[in-house]
């Protein structure tokens, strides 16, 4: 397993995490991810750790707590031996302090994961949505407040535009806070909106990137196909309206990429997607998710080779888009490119 720097920190992460969603998953939405209790939950770690993926992926909102819950049962007796990652600022309720990322309930939500987890320390506490009723001097401070306490040791963010993230970076080196080392977000070969502008951001800023969704909300599973339905099976036909959209022909088209280079390299549809997220700029991790060890295995075999420059063109040329603006010029015209070299 390769482990990276978590963008410009000093924490080193392994270029596969495992999103622990699919533990304790009950509701629509992660009820169809998977439902594994604390046993199973505990046989899927024991094969990560077996891989070197050591950072575990959750929130206070999955399943309403219950995957933090598993994930703590989980890792009992080897906390040492792993990195918690949680997200907390969706809404845990009704009330009017049940979400959002004021002092008041960060320190409460933070505590209420440090309970759940059966730990006392979260390595990676990411805020899973802007505020924007909330000052980020407010924010930063608490968060400064709870790593000084010893309860985080890491901070960073998912799913912020990047005014949102600049505009946190600033006020974080004014006034001395810790700044944000981790931004997850969506990336996959079908939905590449990350590389427009955030990924730049991230270039400059030295923030990492943690992949989520890396198949496009399950479309890149090798499943789907030009002319045929979707599989009885496929959890799209319960979750496709909360994940990102996919046009149908985009998608066929960078179906048919990753086809050609499968037959090319032997590795399964799932594996290259996959693997081209390993290559790209900024990303420090990317988070796979399983229901049961023989999906854990196949996306393990990620890791350990690397696609051909060839390969990587061939998918780049299917997955590209036109960028909205102002972004398109930066790719389609000389001048632009010059004068913003860190386009990508």
């Amino acid at each position: 397993m390769d482990y990276r720097r978590l963008g410009a920190s000093g924490l080193k992460v392994p270029a596969l995490s495992f999103g622990a969603g699919t533990f304790g998953g009950s509701g629509p939405l992660f009820g169809a991810w998977g439902n594994s209790d604390a046993k199973e939950a505990r046989r899927l770690i024991d094969i990560c750790l077996e891989a070197g993926v050591n950072l575990f992926d959750t929130a206070d909102v999955y399943s309403n707590g219950a995957s933090e819950e598993v994930l703590g049962e989980a890792i009992k007796g080897r906390r040492d031996a792993v990195l918690i990652s949680t997200k907390t600022s969706l809404p845990m309720g009704d009330g009017p302090a049940d979400y959002g990322s004021s002092r008041s309930r960060l320190i409460k939500a933070v505590d209420a994961s440090l309970k759940r987890l059966g730990t006392d320390y979260i390595d990676l506490l990411q805020l899973h949505a802007f505020d924007a009723g909330t000052p980020v001097e407010e924010v930063l401070s608490t968060l400064d407040d709870l790593v000084r306490a010893g309860k985080l040791r890491y901070v960073g963010v998912s799913n912020f535009s990047g005014w949102q993230v600049m505009k946190s970076l600033a006020e974080a080196d004014k006034h001395g806070y810790p700044r944000y080392a981790a931004h997850q977000v969506y990336y996959s070969l079908v939905g590449r909106d990350y590389e427009w502008e955030l990924m730049p951001l991230g270039l400059d800023q030295g923030v990492g990137a943690l992949v989520w969704s890396p198949l496009g909300w399950g479309r890149l599973t090798g499943k789907i196909r030009r002319g045929q339905p979707l599989p009885e099976r496929s959890r799209l036909h319960d979750t496709a309206d909360f994940g990102p959209p996919v046009a149908d022909e985009h998608l066929y088209r960078v179906m048919d990429a990753l086809d050609a280079v499968a037959q090319e390299t032997g590795k399964t549809v799932p594996q290259i997607a996959i693997n081209w997220l390993q290559q790209r700029p900024t990303v420090s991790s990317v988070i796979i998710g399983a229901r049961n060890e023989e999906q854990l295995r196949q996306n393990l075999g990620a890791v350990g080779w690397v696609l051909t420059p060839e390969q990587v063109k061939k998918l780049d040329a299917a997955s590209e888009v036109t960028a909205p603006y102002p972004y398109f010029p930066y790719r389609r015209q000389e001048g632009f490119a010059r004068l913003n070299p860190s386009a990508v």
